[in-house]
């Protein structure tokens, strides 16, 4: 036998009554198995709602459940459904509901707390889409949802009730949900890729140079300065002087950033930033990493230039002017000084063009 939902607003005054008395009935009958005593109240918010209390007749159901914040205080009114199978048995379900354990975020939106997610499918679900509801009362814009990897079987989840990717790491995909009418006003995914390439010639006018395993058909047999990607939290400058070691096992300190190139639908349609840095070596032995690299060397400068491939590119011989023109002190490249800004107290890079001596003329041409 099961209880079906309806309203009294729908029904009969008759079939009420009818109802109440059946159920009273099965109620009395339960009570004593499981020790719990019902009153037979009909509520009409979403159907047939039955008051428990306990054998020393403390009220169970309705009770508040808070969430994070003072102005959070949200609960459903536990529902408890008598339900049985085919007439063998009557069993007790408690739906009680409450807004996910969240924090704001200074932009009026709520980031909704990942290391406090039930695991449970079957109470993420009701407990989400009570939250969201809760939050349009309360007036909030963005909802952002990190669902760690071990969770990912919540994700289908949270797309149902609306929510759409925004990016994902290896540990985590972060979605997110925009409440007010008309366009997301959240900040998108990163757009770019950063990447490093590092200029290193000693006082020999050698350059240091690579030969990549894996290389496009179109730079096969090329001989390139070492490049790289910028890691989360890296400056540029770091960057290639890391990417050279790895790679050469050549020490170096950065000197200036001669140019950058940006370039659009690189990679997975992202745009592309590559920094072209000038390095000064600090030491000269060679030690080649086996996973990327094919083979390094020092090469003469001019051996360099003259290379098909690069003859042949605008942009690598445009490169190879700038970099012979500092060389030449003919142009000066941008350093980078530490700073700090008080809009949020952090330092930051900043590379910018300085003469400290006078016999350097800077032709940024």
């Amino acid at each position: 036998m099961e209880l079906k939902y309806f309203c009294s607003s729908s029904v009969s005054a008759s079939e009420v009554i009818h109802a109440e008395r059946t159920y009273s009935t099965l109620l009395s009958s339960f009570k004593h198995k499981v020790g719990v005593r019902f009153s037979t109240q009909f509520k009409c918010r979403r159907g047939l709602f039955l008051r428990t209390y306990a054998s020393d007749n403390t009220y169970l159901a309705d009770k508040a459940v808070s969430s994070v914040g003072s102005d959070n205080l949200a609960a459903e009114t536990s529902p408890y459904y008598v339900n049985g199978i085919n007439g063998s048995g009557l069993s007790l379900f408690s739906t009680n509901l409450r807004v996910l354990d969240a924090f704001d975020d200074e932009y009026g939106g709520v980031v909704i707390d990942p290391d406090r997610l039930s695991a449970k499918p079957s109470v993420f679900a009701p407990m989400l889409r009570f939250s969201l509801s809760h939050w349009k009362k309360m007036g909030k814009k963005g909802i952002w949802l990190k669902l760690p990897l071990e969770q990912s079987d919540l994700v289908p989840i949270a797309v149902k009730e609306g929510f759409q990717y925004h990016h994902a790491e290896p540990g985590y995909v972060m979605l997110t949900y925009w409440i007010p009418e008309g366009p997301c006003m959240l900040p998108a995914n990163a757009s770019h890729q950063v990447g490093v390439g590092g200029f290193v010639i000693n006082d020999n006018n050698e350059v240091l140079v690579v030969q990549e395993k894996h290389c496009s058909p179109a730079t096969l047999g090329l001989w390139k300065i070492p490049t790289g990607f910028i890691l989360e939290a890296e400056e540029i400058y770091t960057g290639a002087v890391r990417e050279v070691k790895e790679e050469t096992g050549v020490d170096t300190e950065f000197i200036e950033v001669i140019a950058f190139r940006h370039a659009h639908n690189v990679a997975f349609e992202k745009s592309d930033l590559f920094f072209i840095c000038m390095l000064r070596p600090l030491s000269s032995r060679i030690i080649v990493d086996e996973h990327e690299i094919e083979a390094a060397k020092w090469m003469p400068l001019v051996e360099f230039v003259k290379q098909p491939l690069i003859q042949e590119d605008s942009m690598f011989k445009k490169i190879i002017d700038i970099f012979i023109a500092r060389l030449g002190k003919r142009y000066c490249g941008l350093a980078t000084h530490q700073i700090v800004s008080k809009f949020d107290g952090k330092p930051s890079s900043l590379y910018y063009n300085v003469i400290d001596n006078e016999d350097i003329s800077c032709v940024g041409n």
